[in-house]
């Protein structure tokens, strides 16, 4: 225990030695910083899906059409890490599912080692797990890990078992699904004393939109010190969730922004408001974000400075939820060189915009493909009162 407190003790040293915390001002996931330093888009980060299991069948799960009841083996992780070693701008890595830590064998033998391989290199880590398993699970990550990223879209455990379950296909009680919500929220608060930047992600959704205050109140006493926000589009598995307007989206944000903790880093992203928008109330709440304290708007990093890797088959996408087919294998394939491929792809050109007066890349491919399908974003300039 003592030789495994030490090693702990000198991972964090080297990550303290290296790296500036993450803060508002330091975020190596948002593609804003590769394209400021090298003109242009740079692979920087690598998102992992290292399963497909989970034990939660969200109704708003970006992943659920993929999610099973038994998988394969996944691909050796030696292929993984070689590949990792190649990319040579690499700043983040992320782990995905499927809940992460669903395996006891996947945290030992998968993710402990690729965090340990992100700190060995000085790399930030990002884990998406809804925390709802026993705390002995994270507590294996939590030496390595630098953002635990988990979904919060409740007021209560009613609503936890409402929303958590919805596409279940079988019966959960309300007992079991409250005891999950009071470990969730439990464990999140161990992690973020363990020293670990917890960041709950709220989705702006039909649920959502008039009591964001209230959710991230909750996040608050959670400990958590990061509150993301992300409208909801209809995509996969929510595609049949109903849809809330813009300017639902828009009272949601501002409501938030007046009852918010300002002591809190919020975390904006997948806006489908831009600067060179024609609507003057959008530019405003986009001025009132830049200006607000503790405040941060993400451009998204999917196909901008991050692939997908699936550690199942070693395909490579631009998302882990995106429709667009797999362009390349990490089996004979470097991610540098998949990477400058997908930049090349009809798709990403036509999203693939950068506004240096706006700090803003463009939309992603799920917001231009709902609100600006006819919209050439290479001719449009910001607008900037």
């Amino acid at each position: 225990m003592n030789m495994l407190h030490t090693e702990n003790n000198q991972l964090r040293d080297i990550a303290a030695a290296r790296l500036a915390p993450l803060t508002p001002a330091n975020d190596p996931w948002d593609p804003i910083r590769s394209i400021r330093k090298f003109g242009r888009h740079r692979l920087t980060s690598v998102e992992m899906t290292v399963t497909n299991l989970c034990n939660m069948r969200c109704e708003h799960c970006a992943v659920g059409d993929t999610l099973v009841m038994a998988e394969p083996d996944k691909i050796p992780l030696q292929d993984m890490i070689r590949r990792l070693d190649e990319v040579e701008h690499l700043e983040t890595i992320s782990i995905t599912g499927g809940e992460p830590t669903f395996s006891g064998s996947t945290v030992r033998d998968y993710m402990v080692p690729l965090l340990k391989y992100a700190r060995s290199r000085g790399i930030r880590s990002q884990i998406n797990s809804n925390v709802t398993l026993p705390y002995s699970r994270y507590e294996q990550l939590a030496p390595y890990l630098d953002v635990m990223h988990i979904s919060f879209n409740y007021t209560n455990a009613d609503e936890f078992h409402q929303i958590g379950f919805a596409k279940a296909g079988h019966s959960v009680s309300r007992d079991a699904a409250a005891r999950l919500y009071d470990r969730m929220i439990d464990n999140a608060r161990r992690l973020s004393e363990a020293g670990v930047l917890v960041s709950a992600e709220s989705m702006i959704n039909y649920r959502t939109h008039d009591k964001i205050d209230e959710i991230h109140r909750l996040i608050v006493e959670m400990g958590c010190q990061r509150h993301e926000v992300h409208p909801m589009y209809p995509s996969s598995f929510a595609k049949d969730l109903p849809v809330i307007t813009r300017e639902q989206m828009r009272r949601s944000i501002e409501l938030l922004l007046s009852a918010r903790n300002p002591d809190v880093w919020m975390l904006f992203g997948t806006l489908p408001f831009y600067r060179c928008s024609d609507d003057k109330g959008e530019r405003e709440l986009l001025s009132r974000l830049a200006k607000e304290p503790n405040v941060t708007v993400r451009n998204d990093p999917d196909g901008r400075n991050r692939l997908n890797v699936n550690l199942f088959s070693g395909e490579v996408f631009v998302t882990d939820f995106s429709d667009v087919p797999s362009f390349g294998n990490i089996a004979d394939s470097r991610l540098d060189d998949l990477f400058d491929r997908w930049l090349q792809h009809p798709l990403a050109e036509g999203v693939n915009c950068h506004c240096p007066a706006a700090s803003c890349c463009g939309p992603n491919l799920l917001v231009k493909d709902m609100y600006y399908k006819d919209v050439n974003f290479h001719m449009r300039s910001a607008i900037l009162e």
